[in-house]
C-alpha cells in the first residue's frame, strides 16, 4: 500500500485540473495515490479523469457525488482513504516536483502517532513562500499556534494522519448550506495533537473564482451558510489553545451568524455566554457590514 493519498476536491475545474495531474507525474517518489472527488461537475471533469486512470501512469481513484459543497469532498475522501497520510491538493493548485518524496521521507524518518501530520508550506505561482518561513528552530507546532500565537502569517499545507481524520469525521452541515469550511475537521485534529513543522513548499496556490471555492465570495457565503459558520464558531470556542482576543473574534462572528439565521438559541448555545452577550452589539454591526459588503460584491 502507498503512504500518501492526494486527494483533491473538484467541481467544474477541467480547465485547471491538468495542471495539477501532470505536477504528479512529474513526483520525484511514486508512494502516493491520487482521490479526484467529483462534487457534481458539468464540464466534462469525468471523462478527463478516466482517460488518465486509462493511460495508468500513477495510481488514481475516482469518485462522482452529487453537488453537496467542498466540505462534502472531504468527508467522502475521509471515509475511502487507506493510506497512512492524505493531503488536500485543490483542483486549481498544484504540487512542486519532489512534494511527495519530503513529505513521505520526513514522515518515515521523524512520524508516529504522537502527531497529527506533518505542516508544510503553501507557496505562490512565482516562488515565495506565503506568509514566509517557519521560524528556523520550530520542529513541532499545533496549526492553531501557528496564527494565534502569531507564528506564521499565512496559508499552510496540512498533511494529515489519516486515522485521525477518521476519528473526528465527518462533518454534519445543514441542509441548503453548501458553505461549511472543511477547517472544522482540521481544527478538532489539531486540537488533539501537534503536527511535525516542515520548513518546504508543498503546493503551488493559484487562487480561483466561481465555482464553490471557499475564499470566492465570502460574505455571500455568510448570508448562504450562516448555521454553517455559526457550528464553526462554536466549535472553535471550545478549542483547548485560545485567547481571549481570539475569542472576542469568534463571538462576534457566532453573534452575526446567529443574527443571519435568526436562531432564537443563540445564547443558550453558546459555551462562553458573556463574552457572547457582550459582543452581541458588535455581531450587529458585523451583519450590517456583511449585508452592504454582499450588495456591493452583487453590482
Amino acid at each position: 500500500m502507498k503512504t500518501l493519498t492526494v486527494f483533491t476536491p473538484t467541481y467544474n475545474r477541467a480547465h485547471t485540473l491538468p495542471r495539477t495531474y501532470e505536477s504528479l507525474l512529474r513526483q520525484t517518489c511514486k508512494d502516493f495515490e491520487w482521490l479526484v472527488i467529483d462534487d457534481g461537475s458539468t464540464d466534462g471533469t469525468a471523462g478527463l479523469v478516466r482517460g488518465w486512470i486509462e493511460e495508468n501512469r500513477i495510481p488514481i481513484r475516482y469518485i462522482y457525488k452529487e453537488n453537496g459543497g467542498l466540505y462534502t469532498g472531504y468527508n467522502k475522501a475521509y471515509e475511502v482513504i487507506e493510506t497512512e497520510l492524505n493531503v488536500c491538493i485543490d483542483s486549481d493548485d498544484f504540487m512542486p516536483d519532489n512534494a511527495v518524496e519530503l513529505i513521505t521521507g520526513y514522515w518515515k524518518e521523524h512520524g508516529s502517532d504522537e502527531y497529527a501530520g506533518i505542516t508544510g508550506l503553501d507557496f505562490t505561482l512565482d516562488g515565495k513562500p506565503i506568509g514566509g518561513y517557519f521560524p528556523g528552530d520550530l520542529k513541532v507546532c499545533h496549526m492553531m499556534d501557528l496564527y494565534i500565537k502569531k507564528i506564521h502569517f499565512g496559508d499552510t499545507k496540512q498533511v494529515m494522519r489519516t486515522a485521525l481524520m477518521k476519528e473526528v469525521s465527518p462533518m454534519e452541515g445543514f441542509p441548503g448550506e453548501k458553505n461549511f469550511n472543511p477547517f472544522y475537521m482540521l481544527a478538532l485534529a489539531d486540537d488533539r495533537q501537534p503536527s511535525l513543522i516542515l520548513n518546504e513548499n508543498l503546493c503551488f496556490v493559484e487562487y480561483q473564482t466561481g465555482g464553490d471555492s471557499m475564499s470566492a465570495g465570502i460574505f455571500r457565503q455568510y448570508l448562504n451558510s450562516p448555521r454553517s459558520f455559526a457550528k464553526l464558531r462554536l466549535m472553535e470556542m471550545g478549542l483547548r489553545r485560545n485567547t481571549l482576543r481570539n475569542l472576542i473574534r469568534l463571538n462576534i462572528h457566532y453573534n452575526s451568524s446567529c443574527i443571519i439565521s435568526k436562531d432564537r438559541d443563540w445564547l443558550k448555545k453558546s459555551p462562553k455566554k458573556f463574552l457572547t452577550v457582550m459582543t452581541r452589539p458588535l455581531g450587529w454591526m458585523l451583519y450590517k457590514y456583511i449585508v452592504h459588503k454582499s450588495k456591493k460584491q452583487h453590482r
